[in-house]
């Protein structure tokens, strides 16, 4: 970091060029890959690394039963993790951003809850409903809770915890919703909806992957595409209108694709915490806060994230499996802590 004499701004190293925003990029992606790597070699059946290269090639391995554990079992439910995690690594930033609050977070705020209220709805009262459609409840009642949020809290120069304050009230109001219909549903749903409600991935298969994937591959990619446009909106409307920039037609589309991004995401794997608050941060403390280099590695992060405490939740304690969303908010609600205090200090 720069810092200009007499000032408290600063001017991020990755301003200066891309090679700190590369290297950080390659880094993260090789933890990556060593992460998933160990998720689908290592478990109740241990897979050697030959046999993993073989199975995801599509050719025939020294042991049938590893095609099967590495294929059927291991590699869908890693993909999700990942893909889960890039999302809500994404979302989390872009909500960030738009309110400029470094304590926005989807589920923070009460976007995740609004999520799960429609999907617990769903699942609850409409069981004969296909899961495809479970994404597109869980996209609704996001959108929903965000345009509420946005609504009540606005942005600008308004106290950063007026939105923090709003979303924790909708979360409360959501899952209150939410238990409810956990109590009068019928009791083979309600277990269904339990279990998607802890934030865990077990049992994923290749029709969650199918389901999640165009949501990941289409709105990151348009998250990225309006990167230039978030950072004009962190001058404040004033300077961003006399830009050129349609800031109301900007922060709505901006608000869409980070509900969609949540909202799908919360949609296959539950309730997973903290990711959005926590990638977004890493992210900034390592390239800077321009969001052309801010939101990939915060992508990347959050896979890293919800893979890594996936992976340590099935084999820490092995036969028992704890659900990723209860080791991202293990380490997702001191952090939030930590940055209370640190603003409460400045």
């Amino acid at each position: 970091m720069i810092t200009i004499p007499n000032s408290k701004f600063q001017i991020p190293n990755s301003i200066l060029g891309k090679e700190p925003v590369t290297r950080v990029l390659f880094v993260v992606l090789l933890i990556t890959l060593a992460v998933l790597g160990m998720s689908l070699s290592l478990g109740d059946y241990p897979v050697p690394p030959a046999d993993i290269v073989k199975a995801v090639l599509g050719l025939p391995t020294q042991d049938p039963e590893s095609l099967f554990v590495v294929v059927t079992l291991r590699l869908p439910r890693v993909l999700i993790c990942w893909l889960v995690g890039v999302g809500l690594g994404v979302a989390g930033a872009i909500l960030q951003g738009l309110t400029r609050n470094p304590l926005a977070d989807p589920g923070i705020v009460g976007v995740n809850a609004g999520a799960a209220l429609a999907a617990v709805t769903l699942i609850v009262l409409f069981p004969a409903v296909p899961t495809m459609y479970l994404p597109l409840a869980a996209f609704g009642g996001a959108l929903i809770v965000g345009c509420l949020i946005y609504l009540l809290a606005g942005t600008g120069e308004k106290s950063p915890l007026r939105l923090v304050l709003v979303g924790v009230s909708l979360a409360a109001m959501m899952g209150a919703f939410t238990t409810l219909m956990l109590t009068f549903g019928k009791i083979s749903n309600v277990s269904r909806a339990l279990v998607w409600l802890a934030g865990s991935v077990a049992g994923k298969s290749w029709e969650q992957l199918w389901q999640l994937l165009p949501w990941i591959v289409i709105f990151v990619p348009l998250a990225l595409l309006l990167a230039r446009e978030l950072d004009t909106l962190q001058l404040g409307d004033a300077v961003a209108k006399g830009l050129g920039s349609r800031v109301t037609y900007q922060r709505s589309k901006l608000l869409l694709v980070s509900v969609a991004l949540a909202g799908s995401s919360v949609a296959i794997a539950g309730t997973i915490g903290f990711v959005g608050l926590m990638a977004p941060h890493l992210a900034r403390r390592l390239v800077g806060s321009i969001h052309q280099n801010l939101l990939p590695v915060a992508a990347l992060i959050g896979g890293l994230l919800v893979s890594s405490s996936d992976f340590l939740g099935r084999t820490m304690f092995s036969p028992t499996e704890l659900p990723c969303g209860l080791l991202t908010a293990a380490l997702g609600a001191p952090y939030f802590i930590y940055l209370l205090y640190q603003r409460r200090q400045r």
